[in-house]
């Protein structure tokens, strides 16, 4: 399990006690398209955290964001090989289409260069297995970020199922979305390649369904499902011509079931959670709000409520946590929400449930 204790504790404390003494990692973003490119630009503050470098082609879009954070356009260049090539980074997060993250690792992987994606791993299986490859030929770390890794509350929750309060999971529900990309405002360059179902490789289905999948197989410690069942539907097609706006993704575990709802027609946007065991329920509200309901008998129960604070470093968000990894201050478990184990699932989920949307038909997963 993942109780980490008085190692992860003492981790900690190396990490906190050779931070100063250590230089800057140096880190080259892939792409300003994305959506979550402020987080890295931002990072960019601290003293652990330098962008060496930029590869963005459309000197528009950088200068637009070189204004509004005061990176110098010398650093921005044309492409992922030459910024490679001036400013050798230690690692290079992606901030590009999704479809851009096989590119990313094939450049970076046969120089040692460490990766870190925004989430989805992939936009395919096919693409993520042939960049677990390059990651385990040439030793290096290729993470995936989420914003639900770094939710306190995910971590309380997996804390009381490892207490065995609530017996073992029978059913999760995981909902994730918003009212749709456009509805939400988000920027012309990245709306243009998230509703591409070539350069996202979906649409809802892979921009919140992942979210669920990536939870999913963390809380049943790294279980692969038996079967992937999906329905998809297209209830916005004027937003989102080329690429579905709701799904229902189901995953059948050999004593569980996984409901993912991923959606684009969320009235209001959420990221919440439901565990529910033989004797009771976890209801994780947002990152730091969860309940714990106790069943008493029919339909009674007693609730407690948890307020929790930010996570501790270094594994308080993606950056903190790169630094270390890449610095080898600390060891991801195998299973980690950032890793690659995991999100190699993940990408099995969501290629099947494309299929299965497509066939009409539930898709059973090999054996291994």
């Amino acid at each position: 399990m993942k109780n980490v204790g008085i190692i992860f504790l003492f981790l900690i404390f190396l990490f906190t006690n050779s931070q100063a003494q250590e230089l800057p990692l140096k880190i080259g973003v892939a792409g300003l398209n994305h959506g979550h490119v402020p987080w890295v630009l931002n990072a960019d503050k601290r003293p652990e955290i330098d962008i060496v470098g930029i590869a963005e082609p459309d000197r528009e879009l950088a200068e637009k964001y070189s204004k509004q954070y005061g990176f110098s356009m010398d650093i921005v260049f044309g492409s992922i090989d030459e910024m490679l090539e001036k400013t050798k980074p230690e690692a290079v997060t992606g901030f590009g289409t999704t479809y851009q993250h096989l590119e990313i690792v094939q450049k970076c992987a046969p120089k040692s260069i460490h990766v870190m994606v925004e989430k989805p791993l992939a936009v395919s299986l096919d693409h993520a297995r042939e960049m677990a490859n390059l990651a385990r030929k040439h030793q290096i770390q290729l993470l995936t970020n989420y914003e639900t890794t770094w939710y306190t509350s995910h971590q309380k929750a997996l804390e009381i199922l490892e207490s065995e309060k609530i017996g073992d999971i029978r059913k999760i529900v995981v909902r994730d979305g918003h009212r749709g990309p456009k509805k939400i405002g988000v920027g012309p360059e990245f709306l243009e390649w998230l509703t591409d179902p070539e350069l996202n490789g979906a649409g809802a289905l892979m921009d919140f369904g992942c979210y669920g999948a990536n939870l999913s197989t963390w809380l049943m410690d790294g279980q692969r499902p038996i079967s992937v069942t999906a329905v998809v539907q297209q209830l916005n097609p004027a937003d989102n011509p080329k690429v579905e706006d709701e799904s229902t993704i189901i995953l059948t575990y050999p004593s569980s079931q996984t409901i993912i709802e991923a959606s684009w027609n969320w009235p209001i946007g959420r990221k919440d959670m439901e565990i529910y065991g033989l004797t009771g329920a976890i209801l994780v509200d947002n990152g730091k709000q969860l309940r714990l309901r106790m069943a008493e008998g029919y339909d009674g129960f007693s609730e407690e409520k948890f307020e929790m604070e930010k996570r501790e470093k270094p594994l308080d968000d993606p950056f903190s946590m790169l630094y270390a990894v890449v610095r080898g201050q600390i060891t991801l478990p195998n299973d980690d929400l950032s890793g690659l184990e995991n999100n190699l699932i993940v990408m099995e989920i969501l290629e099947a449930a494309k299929e299965s949307a497509r066939s009409g038909k539930t898709v059973w997963l090999d054996k291994r």
